[in-house]
């Protein structure tokens, strides 16, 4: 694949041989698996984080409900809403050209009634752009996902460690340890692809089932805390960049420190501002001093002697 220029501040991008920019497909995704080719996932929440993670090449970027703790402070994702998922799943495809954008559905959004579900699914791709969404739960489920892809909308499913069902797991941890429990996360794989989802998430499942999962489907897997053998890998963005405030989960690992780099930067700020170096020359503008005295009314007729600073009346200004 040609090396993606930069883009250009009119919107439009283009490879280095000219060609247009082409957003990736499902089928793209299913190409990767197809041919053995292992891809990086990683999620996006807002317009310049969406072109960091574009520009870098990952061909899928969730704009999970995830965004509910990392960005807006909520204790879990149960809390954020339809709107708000529209909101920021708007401004992450305004920020993409190449990479397949899916959304999360927020708890309650789906599941409830099939025609609910479909609508709101829809609204993900005529309101926001977005070209798939992602669906929580397997065998629970598959009557949601095989009507929303019915309804000609590319569907994700998530298994294992599901967030919006958090209350009901008993807090985060691995799924799918013992017999009774693995067994069902294989049932759910199958339910999820047989509904139609083109992909499904493996979160918090131990290695060696999800080799056994991921073996025994057509579609890709896409692991976070759930070993190497996945079709691809997917992280959350402030974990990878060094943003996650307190302790980074054990699935994760940072790669940068984005956090200390900012933290520096601002504090940086704070103190050029108050010690009086910037704003600078460099960072000012300029007027003519003549045209300052007009305006303020410190020309040579404007003076009464027993005024040295005269202020304009009002039918002068």
């Amino acid at each position: 694949m040609a090396r993606m220029s930069a883009r250009p501040e009119t919107g439009t991008t283009s490879t280095n041989d000219g060609a247009p920019r082409r957003r990736l497909t499902v089928a793209d995704i299913a190409r990767f698996r197809a041919e053995g080719q292992r891809f990086a996932a990683i999620t996006a929440y807002d317009y310049p984080t969406a072109r960091i993670v574009d520009e870098a090449g990952i061909p899928l970027v969730p704009v999970a409900d995830s965004l509910g703790m990392v960005m807006l402070g909520y204790e879990s994702t149960m809390r954020v809403t339809l709107a708000e998922m529209l909101h920021h799943a708007r401004a992450v495809v305004r920020g993409t050209s190449r990479a397949l954008v899916v959304a999360d559905m927020p708890f309650l959004s789906y599941g409830v009634s099939v025609e609910e579900s479909v609508e709101h699914a829809g609204r993900f791709l005529s309101d926001a752009g977005a070209q798939a969404v992602k669906v929580e739960g397997g065998v629970r489920s598959a009557r949601t996902i095989a009507a929303i892809v019915g309804s000609g909308i590319a569907v994700m499913g998530h298994i294992g460690l599901t967030p919006q069902a958090i209350s009901q797991l008993g807090g985060y941890r691995v799924q799918g340890r013992s017999k009774t429990s693995a067994r069902a996360l294989l049932a759910d794989a199958m339910a999820v692809q047989e509904a139609g989802a083109f992909a499904v998430v493996l979160e918090l499942v131990p290695a060696e089932l999800a080799r056994a999962i991921t073996e025994r489907l057509e579609i890709p897997t896409i692991g976070i805390g759930a070993g190497p053998w996945c079709s691809a890998e997917i992280q959350v963005i402030t974990d990878v960049v060094g943003l996650t405030q307190g302790r980074t989960p054990r699935h994760a690992r940072r790669f940068g420190e984005v956090g200390t780099i900012y933290a520096e930067a601002v504090a940086a700020y704070r103190d050029a501002v108050v010690s009086g170096s910037f704003p600078g020359e460099a960072e000012s503008s300029t007027m003519e001093a003549e045209i300052l005295d007009e305006v303020l009314g410190r020309a040579e007729l404007d003076r009464p002697e027993e005024v040295p600073l005269a202020i304009p009346l009002d039918r002068d200004l």
